[in-house]
């Protein structure tokens, strides 16, 4: 129930920036045709590939739900890392480049830029202030709420994107403001420049950690830690010779142990200690759900290896 509170927060949050960037991306194209403004242009491109990149997070919201099947036995949370990759791309080409690009198409242009309609840009712009930062709110309200909120590669998405836009607003404003004052448009195609480095810096950086995920990356170093406790306090827990983890989404963490028994234990008294270390782990820490245990005998481990070593004379 708690993940489904939280994914329905999350949800909320993203419809809610979609919503916000489908009128301000029509608002601003409007007025960035209508004024010849670079900076308004570039904005227009921005909240388009917002709109689409939200598209991508709802999407991976639903696919992430599934349940596993045989040939996807651990889930389809990572899902969600995939489709964040995707919106990532989606920053950096129809956001980053494009503005990035007509900030250097202003700064060729030989001519002056016409500044008519600029003051129905400036307007757009404040519009698209107030409702970008209308869904930031929302969407960092939503992060406090969750414990996870942090993690979710949704729920981070929405995040830097409102918040590059409200920069990216910013920088526009900015832009048109000293086009207006001084008559020279290089002040607006480093504005766009300026918006279009934004982006793509903040899309390599949810790209790398859509990667990260994507490739397998371990849990983090706190849940580590209370798998690693629970295991050796376990009376029948002698040694935890190895622990290996990895994120399989959200909800869903896979743990690998190597662990040394207490010595005197029959083979269906071990049978019966590994199911409940198991049914432990997954009771104490639900996230570490996928838990495999491989019992060994350490000591003989050890002694065979020393055996096998050549001693230097």
């Amino acid at each position: 129930m708690a993940e489904q509170g939280r994914d329905a927060g999350t949800r909320s949050a993203v419809l809610v920036a979609l919503g916000a960037n489908l009128v301000i991306a029509a608002a601003k194209t409007a007025a960035g045709l209508f004024s010849g403004s670079p900076a308004l242009l570039s904005e227009a491109a921005h909240s388009v590939a917002d709109s689409l990149n939200e598209v991508f997070l709802l999407l991976s919201l639903r696919r992430a739900r599934r349940a596993p099947d045989a040939e996807h036995p651990f889930g389809y949370g990572k899902e969600r890392y995939f489709w964040s990759l995707l919106a990532a791309v989606g920053i950096f080409v129809l956001g980053g480049v494009f503005s990035f690009y007509q900030g250097v198409e202003a700064l060729r242009s030989t001519e002056n830029e016409s500044r008519s309609g600029y003051i129905a840009g400036l307007a757009v712009l404040l519009i698209a202030l107030l409702a970008e930062g209308a869904s930031l709110l929302r969407a960092v309200i939503q992060a406090r709420r969750s414990d996870d909120g942090a993690k979710d590669p949704a729920l981070r998405t929405v995040l830097a994107e409102d918040g590059t836009a409200v920069i990216g607003v910013l920088l526009a404003a900015a832009g048109m403001i000293v086009h207006m004052a001084t008559g020279n448009g290089v002040g607006e195609a480093a504005a766009s420049m300026a918006i279009g480095v934004l982006l793509m810096v903040v899309a390599f950086t949810l790209g790398r950690t859509a990667h990260q995920q994507l490739i397998g990356i371990a849990a983090d170093p706190e849940l580590r830690g209370k798998i690693e406790r629970l295991l050796t306090r376990q009376p029948e827990v002698d040694t935890v010779e190895e622990l290996l983890t990895m994120r399989l989404g959200m909800d869903s963490t896979l743990v690998a142990a190597r662990i040394d028994l207490v010595p005197g234990m029959d083979s269906e008294r071990v049978e019966e200690v590994s199911l409940r270390i198991r049914q432990t782990i997954r009771e104490e820490l639900p996230t570490a759900d996928r838990v495999f245990l491989d019992i060994t005998d350490a000591r003989t481990e050890r002694a065979g290896h020393s055996a096998s070593t050549p001693q230097a004379h």
